[in-house]
């Protein structure tokens, strides 16, 4: 019966044969992209394929202590208005706000450093700059306090805005450093760089952390940069810094903290304990433990990340990855589990005389 139709349509009709010519090449450019690499069906792909598949290179970090933290304050800023800014430090730290700071002149601080001497207090940062700024204004922290600081531009210096883009300026510099000489001996980072945007009359773009550095007392500094976490598990996406562009909300690295050193790259141990709580999104069983590099996406776990050739957030190719937190591996978790259960069995028993 069914040659008999296919006889018919075959005589009848030419939809015959552009179905034929049609699923041919569906399929031929299925194999071509396939054999390619570019991304296609699960199911044209065979398991022996799968596991041919190379794991991305893991990234090797170096845990240090960042003594600094700053995020912007509830308040709503503007030049003319002011700004709020929410420091947290280990130890006590000054906090020193220059307003309308040269481009040129922070470039040249920032390269200062670098061959010294180290900008490790508010003075050497201040020289350094050559007083090329509108307005500076310091406060003295105490120790892990979290009190907001309110910073403005006198109004007799008569500034409303930076004028049109592009600018000479930033609207505003918080350079934070830490106030006792015995703490700059402890810790390795001695001050924290952050350029903040301050909406004017010209540019009404929201405040925001354009970008942070921070300064070593070797003379190096590291960009931090953000970590995106999915939002469906718990709160919000959270990063260790506002990216340059991009739709995740911020919030700046705890202090206390294990800071991650990645090159030229640093993101806070704050977003390891967010990832304790969530689960990779492949998975959707193991917690999260890595970082995939270059879109710094935290979404998956130990085992899937060997994998994935693409982020399962944004589909980028994954050049290399890096562990939030060492994690034993998984058989060595069953034998210590399964130690911890025989010892509760034996010291739980009774025992009959």
């Amino acid at each position: 019966m069914a040659a008999v139709f296919l006889v018919m349509l075959y005589e009848y009709s030419p939809l015959f044969y552009i179905s034929v010519i049609t699923l041919c090449f569906i399929i031929t450019a299925a194999m071509v992209l396939g054999w390619f690499g570019f991304d296609v069906p699960v199911i044209l792909r065979s398991s022996d394929e799968a596991e041919s598949l190379s794991t991305a290179p893991e990234k090797t970090m170096v845990q240090v202590t960042n003594p600094f933290a700053l995020e912007l304050g509830t308040k709503t800023a503007s030049i003319t208005e002011g700004i709020t800014l929410r420091p947290g430090c280990l130890e006590e730290c000054v906090l020193t706000c220059y307003w309308g700071c040269s481009i040129q002149a922070l470039q040249l601080a920032m390269q200062s450093h670098q061959r010294g001497p180290r900008l490790s207090t508010p003075q050497l940062f201040q020289e350094a700059l050559h007083f090329q700024y509108h307005h500076c204004q310091s406060f003295i922290l105490d120790k892990e306090s979290k009190e907001e600081q309110f910073s403005q531009i006198p109004a007799d210096l008569g500034i409303t805005d930076l004028g049109p883009m592009p600018r000479e300026r930033y609207p505003l510099v918080a350079v934070l450093t830490l106030a006792e000489p015995d703490a700059r001996e402890t810790y390795n980072i001695v001050a924290n760089v952050a350029v903040i945007h301050v909406p004017d009359d010209k540019y009404r773009l929201s405040a925001r952390v354009l970008f942070q550095h921070l300064l070593t007392a070797q003379g190096n500094m590291y960009e931090l940069k953000p970590l995106f976490m999915s939002s469906d598990n718990e709160g919000s996406t959270r990063a260790a810094d506002p990216p340059a562009s991009g739709d995740a909300s911020e919030e700046p690295q705890g202090p206390g903290e294990e800071a991650v050193e990645e090159e030229d790259d640093q993101a806070s141990e704050g977003e390891w304990s967010e990832a304790q709580g969530k689960d990779c999104v492949v998975c959707q069983n193991a917690p999260l433990n890595r970082v995939l590099l270059p879109c710094r996406h935290a979404c998956v776990c130990d085992g899937c990340v060997s994998r994935l050739q693409h982020c399962p957030m944004c589909r980028a190719f994954v050049m290399e990855s890096f562990a939030l937190c060492q994690r034993p591996p998984a058989s060595a978790e069953t034998e210590e589990e399964e130690e911890e259960e025989n010892k509760d069995v034996g010291g739980n028993g009774d025992h009959e005389e």
